[in-house]
Parts: C-alpha cells; sequence; structure tokens
C-alpha cells in the first residue's frame, strides 16, 4: 500500500500549512496515520498520529496547540493542519500507516509503521 503525501512549501513564520496523505481503503479504514518530520542533519521525529475508526490523536509536545491531525473517512485522507508555523518546523514530512495498531503508547514509534509515503518538504522562513 502506497501513502501519498502533498501540500508542502514555502511558508512564513506564523504562517499555516494544511499536509495531506492519501491511502487506498483496503486496511486503512482501521489503521492508525502519523505524520513524523525529519530536518537536514536530524533523526526522524514524531509529529501527530491518529487512529481512524476513532478520531483519537496524540500529538508531540512540540506541536501540541499549534498543528491538528484530522481525517476524512470518505476520503481516505489524513490531514495535518499546521498554524504559528517556526523556522524550527521546517523538515519534510511523512505520513505513515500502522495498519494493526497497538495502544497509543506506540503511535510515536517510526518501527511501528507498515507504509510509509514519499515526504513532502515544508520550509518556514523567519
Amino acid at each position: 500500500v502506497q501513502l501519498q503525501a502533498s501540500g508542502g512549501g514555502l511558508v512564513q513564520a506564523g504562517g499555516s500549512l494544511r499536509l495531506s496523505c492519501v491511502a487506498p481503503g483496503r486496511g486503512f479504514s482501521n489503521s492508525v496515520v502519523g505524520w513524523f518530520r525529519q530536518a537536514p542533519g536530524k533523526e526522524r521525529e514524531f509529529v501527530a498520529a491518529i487512529r481512524r475508526a476513532t478520531g483519537g490523536s496524540r500529538y508531540a509536545d512540540s506541536v501540541k496547540g499549534r498543528f491538528a491531525v484530522s481525517t476524512d473517512n470518505a476520503k481516505n485522507t489524513v490531514f495535518l493542519q499546521m498554524n504559528s508555523l517556526k523556522p524550527e518546523d521546517t523538515a519534510v514530512y511523512y505520513c505513515a500507516a500502522d495498519f494493526t495498531p497497538g495502544p497509543w503508547s506506540t503511535w510515536q514509534h517510526s518501527n511501528a509503521y507498515d507504509s510509509w509515503g514519499q515526504g513532502t518538504e515544508v520550509t518556514v522562513s523567519s
């Protein structure tokens, strides 16, 4: 299953972007979809995740109150709304799907996910 992430771009600090992640419906409806990011020279880090069947979500402390993850199950799409962007949010953002999700404590670990999108680049200028 191939996920497709899109919506990245260049934005000034304080601005907003909305990322989208699309995947085929089979096996996707009960999945957890996570967003991760990787800045140049840094390791990939967890940003947010949502369980599509319930809407339950989790966020990294660094984005709480600024980012919001949501799902449109009819369109097999998960969104990451990013507000009040900061230069330190600059990174390539990836979405990933865990088709057999465990407890929420596993959602922040990249090795829990089965399928990944290709990444979309977000650049926040100061």
